[in-house]
Parts: C-alpha cells; sequence; structure tokens
C-alpha cells in the first residue's frame, strides 16, 4: 500500500506543519475542554486505578484510533494527493458499485456530527468564565459568537486564516505546558502510559465500558486528518500530529494529576481542564480557548462545503450556488448549507445549553462513521493486494476498537445523539434519491449509431429552406461513446421545428475518479459540420463549461480548426464573432410511466430536488442569453404502457 499521489495544497515546511494545526487539528486540539469533565461527570471514585484508568484510555484511544488508524493507515490511502470519504469513495466506486451507500452514509454523518461540534466547543470555552463570576450568562455570548462566525462566510476567511496555525501552535503549547506543571505535583500519573491501567480499568470498576463514550470523544475529529490531505500534504499532517499529540497527552496527564489531588472537590460546574490553570492566568486561558474553539469551528465549515462540493460533482447532491469570495485555493462559500449549519447549530445550543448536556449527545455518529470508514478502507486494501493476514489483522482490530465504542456510545441515542443521527438520516436520504433518481432517469436513455445521421446532419445543414437557428448550434450529450447520439437530440435537432446551423457541437462532461483532472479531446466527426468536445475534469473541480468551452474554441481558433468569425458577409467585414445558442434537454416529465411504489417515491423526491436546486444553465456557467430549454418526456419515442383497439 502506497500514497503516492502528489498533494495540491501546503509544501513541507515548517511553515506548512504550523499552518496544518489551523487547519486540520482543530476539532481534536478543542477535545481536552470536554473530555475530563465529561468522564467525571457525577460521581466517580478519586482512586488512583480509576483515574489512571481513564487516563490510559485516552493515551491509548489517541495511539490506535488517531495514531496508527488515521495517520499511519488511512493518510495512505489518497486519491491523486487528495482524502476524505468521497475521495477514496471515487477510488473504490469501479470495483464495488454498491459501495456508494456506505460512502453516503459516512459523509451524511459527517456533515451532521458536524453540527455539535462548534456548539460544545464554543460552549466549553465560554463556560470559563463561570470560574470567574458564577452567575455569568452564557448562551447569549455564544449565540453571538456563532452568529458572527457563520455570517462572515460569504466574505472569506483567507486574511484571518493566515493567523489559525500561530494561534493553534500557541494553543497546544500552554495545554502542554500547563499539563506539565500539574504533572510535577503528582507523577504517579505517567503510569497511565502502561495499557494495564486501561485494562483494568474495564475489568474492575462495574458499568466502566460506558466510559468509552466519553473517553472516545478525545478522538473525534481524526477524520479531519483524512478530510484535510489535499490542503495540508501527508509530511504535514504526519510532523504536526507528533507535536499535537505530545501536547494533548501532557494535558490530559495534568488534568487526571489534578483529578488525584482535588477530584473530592468537583462540583457540577468543575472543568478539570480549567481547574489546572492558576486563577491569573483563567482569563487569558478562556480568551484562548475561545479562540480555539471558532478556529475549530471555521474549520468544520471549511470541510463541510467542500463536502457538499465533492457531493455535487459525484452526483450524491443537487446542484447549488458555490461561491468563491477570495483567491485562497480551495476556499467555498455555500449559502445553503452554512445557513443550514447555523440554524441546527442554534437549535443544539438552545435546546441542549450546557456542554454537560451536550456531551451526552457528541460522538455517536461520528463512531459510525469511523466504522464505515474501516469498511473502506478494507475495500481499499484488498484492492491494493495487501496481504490477507494483515487485512484480517486490521479488520479485526478496528472492528473490535470501534464495536467497544460503539457499545458504549448507544446509550448516548436517547440523551440527545438521536439529533445527529436523524439530520443524517435526512441527509442520506436526500443523497440517495438523488444519486438513484438520476440512475432511473438514465434507463430511458436511448442511444442511436450516430453514423447512421450524418448524411440527415449534411443535408439539413445546406437546406437554405429551412431557418438557420444558429451559426454555431451546442447540445449536451450523455453518449459516453463518440459514436453515439442520444435519440433526444436527433429529435430536437430533425424533428421538434429543424434546426438548422452552420456547425454542430456536441459536449459530453465526464467526472473522474481523480480529483483534480483538467483535460478535453476533440472529435471532428463531420470535419467543418460537427464536432464532439469531450471534458475529463476531476471530481474536484468546479465544471465552469461555458468559460472551459470558450477557452477551447479560441484554441481551436488558433490552430485553423475553426473559423470563430461571423458567417455573414457584413458582420464579417468589421471582424464581429460568430454567434453560439446552446440548448439543453430538460428529462424531467415521467408522468407516462407506472413506476414501482419504491422507484416512484425516489422520482418524486428527485423531481422536487430538482425543481428546487441549481438549474444547468446556472450550475455550468452558461449565458442565459444564449441557451434554449427543451423539454422533452423521459421516455422512448412512442413508448407507452397501454395499447390502444381500433373498432371500426
Amino acid at each position: 500500500m502506497s500514497g503516492t499521489g502528489k498533494s495540491h495544497g501546503i509544501g513541507f515546511s515548517l511553515a506548512g506543519v504550523i499552518v496544518t494545526m489551523g487547519i486540520v487539528f482543530g476539532d481534536i486540539g478543542t477535545s481536552p475542554l470536554y473530555v475530563m469533565k465529561a468522564v467525571t461527570r457525577g460521581s466517580f471514585p478519586v482512586e488512583p486505578d480509576y483515574i489512571l484508568g481513564i487516563l490510559s484510555c485516552v493515551i491509548w484511544t489517541l495511539t490506535i484510533q488517531t495514531t496508527v488508524k488515521y495517520v499511519l493507515i488511512t493518510l495512505r490511502a489518497d486519491n491523486k494527493g487528495e482524502g476524505g470519504i468521497f475521495s477514496l469513495f471515487a477510488l473504490l466506486r469501479k470495483s464495488k458499485r454498491w459501495i456508494y451507500v456506505l460512502a453516503i452514509a459516512g459523509g451524511s454523518l459527517l456533515l451532521a456530527d458536524g453540527i455539535i461540534t462548534p456548539a460544545i466547543t464554543v460552549v466549553s470555552s465560554i463556560e470559563g468564565l463561570r470560574m470567574i463570576n458564577p452567575d455569568i450568562q452564557v448562551l447569549p455570548i455564544v449565540a453571538i459568537i456563532l452568529t458572527v462566525l457563520f455570517t462572515i462566510q460569504q466574505f472569506g476567511t483567507e486574511y484571518v486564516g493566515r493567523f489559525f496555525g500561530p494561534i493553534m501552535f500557541a494553543w497546544f503549547l500552554m495545554l502542554g505546558v500547563l499539563g506539565t506543571l500539574m504533572i510535577q505535583e503528582e507523577i504517579m500519573v505517567l503510569k497511565a502510559f502502561n495499557p494495564y491501567y486501561a485494562i483494568h480499568l474495564l475489568s474492575k470498576y462495574p458499568g466502566a465500558i460506558f466510559l468509552l463514550g466519553a473517553i472516545f470523544l478525545c478522538t473525534t475529529g481524526a477524520e479531519a486528518l483524512y478530510a484535510d490531505l489535499g490542503h495540508c500534504g501527508i509530511k504535514n499532517i504526519k510532523v504536526s500530529w507528533i507535536y499535537v499529540k505530545i501536547m494533548l497527552i501532557l494535558n490530559y496527564l495534568g488534568q487526571g494529576a489534578w483529578l488525584l489531588n482535588h477530584g473530592h472537590e468537583m462540583t457540577e460546574t468543575t472543568n478539570p481542564f480549567y481547574a489546572i490553570m492558576p486563577v491569573w492566568f483563567l482569563p487569558f486561558g478562556i480568551f484562548m480557548a475561545t479562540a480555539a474553539a471558532i478556529i475549530a469551528s471555521q474549520a468544520l465549515l471549511s470541510a463541510s462545503y467542500t463536502l457538499i462540493s465533492e457531493a455535487i460533482s459525484l452526483n450524491f447532491w443537487p446542484k447549488i450556488r458555490i461561491k468563491y469570495p477570495t483567491l485562497q485555493k480551495g476556499q467555498m462559500y455555500i449559502a445553503s448549507i452554512n445557513w443550514f449549519l447555523y440554524i441546527s447549530c442554534m437549535i443544539v445550543v438552545l435546546t441542549f445549553r450546557e456542554s454537560a448536556n451536550m456531551e451526552a449527545a457528541y460522538g455517536l455518529s461520528i463512531n459510525i462513521t469511523m466504522m464505515i470508514d474501516t469498511f473502506l478502507l478494507l475495500f481499499y486494501l484488498s484492492m491494493k493486494r495487501v496481504n490477507p493476514l494483515l487485512i484480517t489483522l486490521f479488520l479485526l482490530t478496528y472492528l473490535t476498537v470501534e464495536g467497544s465504542f460503539l457499545y458504549a456510545n448507544m446509550y448516548k441515542f436517547s440523551h440527545g445523539g438521536w439529533f445527529p443521527i436523524l439530520l443524517g438520516g435526512l441527509l442520506s436520504i436526500i443523497m440517495l434519491a438523488w444519486y438513484n433518481g438520476r440512475k432511473i432517469a438514465n434507463r430511458f436513455l436511448r442511444f442511436l449509431p450516430l453514423e447512421q445521421y450524418l448524411g440527415v446532419i449534411k443535408d439539413l445543414r445546406n437546406d437554405n429552406s429551412i431557418p438557420k437557428t444558429s451559426t454555431n448550434l451546442v447540445f449536451l450529450t450523455k453518449a459516453n461513446r463518440t459514436s453515439d447520439i442520444e435519440s433526444k437530440i436527433l429529435l430536437s435537432i430533425l424533428n421538434k421545428q429543424p434546426k438548422r446551423a452552420d456547425h454542430y457541437w456536441l459536449i459530453h462532461v465526464d467526472i473522474l475518479d481523480e480529483p483534480r483532472a483538467l483535460d478535453y479531446q476533440v472529435t471532428h466527426i463531420i470535419p467543418g459540420i460537427l464536432t464532439r468536445v469531450d471534458f475529463f475534469l476531476g471530481f474536484k473541480v468546479e465544471p465552469r463549461i461555458n468559460a472551459m468551452f470558450k477557452q477551447i474554441t479560441n484554441d481551436m481558433a488558433k490552430a485553423g480548426e475553426i473559423d470563430l468569425l461571423s458567417g455573414y458577409p457584413s458582420l464579417r467585414k468589421h471582424n464581429i464573432l460568430t454567434d453560439f445558442k446552446f440548448i439543453l434537454i430538460d428529462r424531467l416529465n415521467f408522468s407516462d410511466f407506472d413506476f414501482k411504489f419504491k422507484e416512484r417515491l425516489i422520482m418524486n423526491i428527485y423531481l422536487f430536488l430538482s425543481r428546487n436546486s441549481l438549474s444547468d444553465v446556472k450550475a455550468l456557467g452558461f449565458d442565459a442569453s444564449l441557451v434554449y430549454i427543451e423539454p422533452v418526456s423521459l421516455g422512448f419515442e412512442g413508448s407507452t404502457t397501454f395499447r390502444l383497439n381500433r373498432k371500426n
């Protein structure tokens, strides 16, 4: 298994390592804010075996789950330098056609679970103010921060983003220093590196298995390591993780040391994270925690936009408007997703109100996503012909580890875990309906041998008795082979008010499994009369077909393949450019077909989504004044489900 893909993101350097901390580690880097608080919620035995057991579980969860699975194994499953669940799906979809179900479920749950991340991180950080003033109202401050955060997304974060890396570097340094100072008061906590204490905890204390649900929170955000592979590069992530992991463990050990000496002083509002800070340091510590929480939330929003953008390219999501507010590579803004996340996040804040309540709901859906990653990696390792014994060991290890976490997390379902599962389910329904609706619609596509109609097209072009529709007439075709043409396009050219043109164009867009391909191919089927252009675009490339087609025709004109000057003498002598008209076939009418219940349900959802999403004109960047939308029936010409009998 090897990851030979070249990263398209930040080059490996010290600066790249620091910037990576701001992009990748926000979620997992803010987990010390709430993990130990969640583990010690309510009454607990202030005993060395118990505290050391918890710390040992945290250390080995970070090691087995984050370091081994994601940093050492998953990061190598790259797709031309890109990572994430949809990139992995793109690598596997040809060999396992049904695997789209896993990809959709994992992607949906990632989006849904991410809604809790801004809520729990910001609320946990602001709750630190209660250490200074117990009566302070946290929710209004949280609401203001989240509102500002989601509002500024439309303007881009290019300039603010430059400070994310250094701030997170300072944040992790602060975590490590605070933890180290507290460890000196109780050096015993270093025993937690021995996995014996984790095993001893789970075997000695009744119900300790359910502590894994809270301990699991220390690894949430590990999926971001993989998702941001293309932005940061594998070397930057690996090197920065060494520093990040050391600082995280030092802080957890420091909190454990405090619990050993002061655990009996714990109250419902005590957070060990803030308890290890000197009183004079609290204001600065709270400020840094808030900054880290905002950075973690920002990273999650950027990841959500990227995830939806990839879903659109892979035909998992309806076409929606994507804006690019800055020139920074990869930065985008999707208004509908942004405000959906904002409303959902505010619902979480107003419903759960306290970070302690959010902890009970957090982690279940991300646990399921990680298990889905495990199965996708299993198929990837098999595709790479890795030793079957190693694959079996990998599968057994992570089914055991993640299965144990899932068992412990299941109790969260009734305590709020249902919320991200519900949202993930709704997102999955949208993705499944869109993906399968397109497949059902494509069943009705009928392709004919183009060669049989070349003579007709030549004669039509030269038939002056038919008014000319346009000098250049351009059709989008779904035919993968150059030798085929859709029956609907022939119907449009020859039957539905015959369309005469000097030059006919067929455009075909092929979204590839690799992320950033930008290639095209020109085929002169009838030189000077009928030309086909095939686009080969990566699934991370915005398909701006209008601008791309213009570039291609300009290149062809420079090469002498076509003439872009107007064919009308009065315009040609003034060097006026030729005219183009685009015909887009609308295939949404399926009312004449008796689908089975399941297919009709899918098609009804698909039709609703189609009518409420961007049209192909806007999605592909066409000039609306040059485009004609031609509605056609979904089915074959003359196809019906009945036969009439003539009586006379």
